[in-house]
């Protein structure tokens, strides 16, 4: 497939990138085979770059699409519009056209607004939390974006691409020690852990009550459930190798992160854990390599590596190494009323903090076909489109009268990468037409939209007792 004929306006983006680099204007155009004249008019932006510019710069200076394009402020400008959209704001609709200029002339500051709109929010929120929430829903929903210790872990992996190369080079070290790839991984693991005096036991699911893992630092014993899987055993031990072997670069990772509240500190040491085990059961160099020769096969390389399906889409989404980057992916985990328990980016998908996701992506409809792939071509607000690909799992556990969670995995790109992935094949990108969507209800602002269950926050009701339309809410479109 061609590259798309979509132009895009980079003229500041450039310019901080080849000032980064110390080059001229000539070096640079030297080295991406164009015209000095050319790198001047794209960085006054007196001429767009087209896609194939973007795909020339990603080439010879290892950066991703996402980081040159608009869409890399996607994030800051979803919230940046959410802040604007709050009453407190006190301002009218604002064209897209003006945020826009103002993140490209001033980036900090609207950066800046929004933690002061987030700081107001929560300075007026506090009062409510003497009270109980579960008389309102909304009250509920407001009082979840306070949730301050998630909101600045998932932060922190946000800015650094859900990649931490600290850990992946730990873990690959101890993958090639252990030979995971020539070994019954499980064996090999607890030989790792026998090897620090700890044994592990598979405990029945009465005597754990309700957990999945527990370690007795005192008996140096590990209790796994027997409701977990083989893939899920393997990663519990790997999460605790991470805290045997790997506490200088937690400890170091942490304080880095300046990270004040006590449960955030925590959080990350349990989600940097986590990333270690899952870099551990699938290595970097073999996982990228195999994910590039078999097209980023979910289910193929669950089953190379041992590893569940969710697993597999998470890892997918932090191969973000200098010099040897694959598919910057999003990765969320969606129950069936749409509450979002897990995000992680590594391109500029852009995610609400609050209200659900938008009922027409295609990882709600997973719920309808458990078990099979759905793929999705959507379309944000600002213009930016995707490829999804959704499918459900079922969590550990389940048992006769309580069973287990279904819940819904969402992977995806910028549409430019899906010629790459095994699930965009016999679909034709040019002439598939992108479902529109918004990040929610609250914040979606497309009238007409047959499946909004909330009206836009900033938008002014219109009701007409004469009519009933499909669409449940009309407002003032500005």
């Amino acid at each position: 497939m061609a590259p798309r004929a979509e132009k895009l306006v980079i003229g500041q983006r450039l310019k901080v990138l080849r000032q980064s680099l110390g080059l001229t204007q000539a070096q640079m155009a030297a080295e991406l085979g164009v015209s000095a004249s050319y790198i001047t008019l794209i960085e006054a932006d007196q001429r767009p770059a087209s896609v194939k510019l973007l795909m020339r710069l990603a080439e010879v200076y290892d950066l991703n699409i996402s980081e040159l394009s608009p869409a890399a402020d996607a994030q800051l400008a979803a919230d940046f519009a959410a802040a604007l959209k709050t009453p407190a704001a006190g301002v009218d609709a604002v064209p897209r056209a003006e945020i826009e200029a103002v993140l490209q002339a001033s980036p900090r500051i609207a950066a800046a607004f929004v933690r002061l709109q987030a700081a107001h929010r929560a300075a007026v929120l506090a009062p409510m939390a003497e009270e109980n929430p579960l008389t309102d829903r909304d009250k509920v929903e407001a009082l979840g974006e306070t949730s301050r210790p998630v909101e600045a872990v998932r932060a922190w992996f946000y800015a650094r691409r859900n990649h931490v190369d600290a850990l992946d080079r730990a873990a690959e070290d101890l993958a090639d020690e252990l030979a995971l790839h020539r070994h019954e991984p499980h064996l090999a693991l607890t030989g790792r852990l026998a090897a620090h005096g700890v044994t592990v036991r598979i405990g029945q699911a009465e005597a754990m009550r309700g957990q999945l893992r527990r370690y007795d630092p005192e008996r140096r014993e590990l209790q796994l459930s027997e409701l977990l899987g083989q893939a899920s055993r393997r990663f519990q031990i790997g999460v605790l190798l991470a805290s045997l072997e790997q506490e200088p670069i937690l400890t170091r990772l942490i304080a880095e992160a300046g990270l004040e509240d006590r449960a955030a500190a925590a959080l990350m040491r349990v989600s940097l854990a986590n990333y270690f085990a899952a870099a551990l059961m699938m290595p970097y160099g073999r996982f990228l390599a195999s994910c590039e020769s078999h097209r980023y096969d979910i289910e193929l390389l669950s089953h190379r590596f041992g590893t569940s399906y969710e697993q597999t889409a998470h890892r997918m989404s932090t191969l973000q190494r200098d010099g040897a980057r694959g598919i910057p992916f999003f990765f969320v985990r969606v129950d069936r009323a749409g509450n979002l328990s897990k995000r992680f980016s590594a391109g500029r998908f852009p995610f609400s903090r609050f209200g659900g996701t938008c009922p027409l992506w295609n990882i709600h409809a997973a719920f309808e076909m458990p078990d099979r792939v759905q793929t999705q071509v959507i379309r944000m607000p600002e213009g930016a489109s995707y490829f999804s690909v959704a499918r459900t799992v079922t969590r550990a556990g389940g048992t006769h009268g309580a069973p287990a969670q279904r819940l819904a995995i969402g992977l995806g790109c910028d549409v430019a990468y899906a010629p790459r992935l095994i699930y965009a094949e016999g679909i034709d990108l040019s002439r598939t037409r992108p479902v529109e969507i918004g990040l929610n209800c609250y914040l979606c602002e497309r009238a007409d939209c047959t499946a909004r269950a909330h009206a836009p926050v900033n938008r002014p009701l219109q009701v007409n007792e004469r009519e009933r339309s499909l669409a449940l809410f009309r407002f003032d479109a500005g």
